[in-house]
């Protein structure tokens, strides 16, 4: 998602009318959640496998966007997974778009579900697990883009007027609103939409590396007159997404009873505005929210004093908290990623999403520049090497904490052990310097060694309390301390 300089003052006055977005005056939010995480910590669960384990995703998301029909999805290779993989990271959420699925209405192309079979596969022989998300962006390719398809779009003849220099303003064309309004309200292509969700589910319901489907991607809607963004965004997640979400909910689980649905917010959620998303009646659903500043994705820097972060992530956390959900951020990062404020944004964005996250997909991973997390080469961009830390991808246990200093490169976790033996897993990313290891608790155990990066195995006592360390060996062998 990305908002140009033109929409940037419409956002943030309409936010702020809404009294929904902190001031700069008000950096830090007076919100209970802000002032104690440990609040929200306790109360949003988290992602779990079918061991029980506890769950960290960290990963990129993958895409085409520039080919369709026969070339669809041909710039995703296998070396997507294996480079992502040999950075330490075990999660990928995969752009797949309806208009390719469905071209035309009821005729569902078996060469696109084969090259999304293709894909898991790879990903499945690195050991990625892939958020299956079915992407639009504004809209179709009715209005130049992506997502629903051509004869799913019913505009009522309403105007449409490109904007290529500010590509999300589209999204508040008069045609594209009314798109969204009938893909909520038609009968007809409410049945449309969840027999394609059927036809991804069925195929892909046992396909090893799935984790999820991610139901629509920045879904957003039609705003009445005289009606702020704010008080739009909420209306048309209680009003329209969560009676889609949950009808969307139960067409799937008639051929898939298991695998998790992720669920977005409208992306306004960015500017700190609480959703206003209703129950979402299905036991393994996940909120997914994006993250996103409006300033940021117009080229601006960091800035610390305004307190975005802070107010985002007591916005974010209050629904999951209520309704007792897991959340995994579906996308983040900026274009922009070597300003001079952005190393300072990537160590405190990492910091925030690990206090309340089950993980989170970046955007995105490809090669090159923009917002490609790698080079040509292979190597991380400015910046965006801070996204690969230490981590735990599974947890045998209850978590009690789980922290990365950036300062010292250290990681602690420290859980208590499930009554049941279970394998604990650790991610380290490369380092030429070497990590070093250590483990605490009854009959606790590192598996393994990694000494330069790589996959990990800890294993306890049932019900002991583990402490795992690990730290950067310094520039000698040595290793640094806190």
């Amino acid at each position: 998602m990305r908002m140009g300089r033109a929409l940037i003052a419409v956002v943030v006055a309409s936010v702020l009318a809404a009294g929904a977005l902190a001031p700069a005056a008000s950096a830090h939010p007076a919100s209970p959640q802000a002032a104690d995480p440990s609040t929200y910590e306790r109360s949003i669960p988290p992602l779990t496998d079918s061991g029980g384990r506890t769950l960290t995703l960290r990963g990129w998301n993958v895409e085409d966007k520039a080919n369709r029909g026969e070339a669809a999805l041909s710039a995703i290779t296998e070396r997507h997974f294996r480079d992502l993989r040999a950075n330490g990271f075990n999660f990928a959420r995969l752009l797949v778009f309806w208009d390719d699925l469905e071209p035309r209405r009821g005729q569902y192309s078996e060469r696109y579900l084969r090259k999304i079979e293709r894909i898991l596969d790879w990903a499945h022989r690195h050991r990625i697990q892939v958020l299956i998300d079915a992407h639009q962006d504004v809209f179709g390719p009715a209005f130049g883009h992506r997502g629903i398809p051509e004869w799913a779009t019913r505009t009522d003849g309403l105007p449409f007027t490109p904007n290529p220099d500010d590509w999300f303003s589209e999204y508040f064309q008069p045609a594209v609103q009314r798109a969204f309004t009938h893909l909520y309200e038609d009968p007809d292509l409410r049945r449309a939409q969840d027999a394609m969700w059927q036809v991804l589910a069925e195929r892909f319901r046992d396909h090893p590396a799935v984790i999820g489907y991610d139901l629509i991607n920045e879904p957003m809607g039609e705003l009445r007159d005289g009606e702020d963004l704010a008080t739009a965004a909420r209306r048309i997640e209680a009003q329209h997404l969560t009676p889609m979400y949950n009808r969307l909910a139960r067409a799937i689980r008639a051929e898939d009873r298991s695998t998790w649905l992720f669920v977005e917010p409208t992306p306004i959620v960015g500017e700190g505005v609480p959703t206003g998303l209703g129950r979402i009646h299905d036991s393994r659903t996940v909120y997914a929210p994006h993250f996103y500043n409006t300033a940021m994705e117009a080229g601006a820097d960091y800035d610390p004093e305004a307190g975005w972060i802070e107010a985002y992530e007591a916005a974010v956390t209050a629904y999951p908290a209520r309704h007792r959900m897991p959340v995994v951020v579906g996308e983040w990062g900026p274009l922009n990623n070597s300003l001079p404020s952005m190393g300072r944004f990537y160590r405190e964005a990492v910091a925030s999403l690990s206090r309340y996250s089950s993980g989170w997909a970046g955007y995105v991973w490809c090669y090159g520049g923009g917002y490609c997390a790698v080079d040509e080469r292979g190597r991380f961009r400015t910046n965006k090497e801070q996204t690969a830390t230490p981590y735990a991808p599974a947890v045998a246990g209850a978590v009690r904490s789980d922290a990365y200093e950036a300062a010292t490169r250290s990681y602690r976790l420290a859980y208590r052990a499930a009554a049941r033996p279970g394998i604990t897993e650790l991610s380290l990313p490369p380092s030429t310097r070497g990590w070093r290891v250590s483990v605490t608790g009854r009959a606790a155990d590192v598996l393994g060694k990694a000494p330069y990066g790589g996959r990990l195995a800890v294993v306890a006592w049932p019900g002991a309390e583990v402490v795992v360390t690990v730290r950067e060996a310094g520039p000698h062998g040595r290793t640094d301390r806190p």
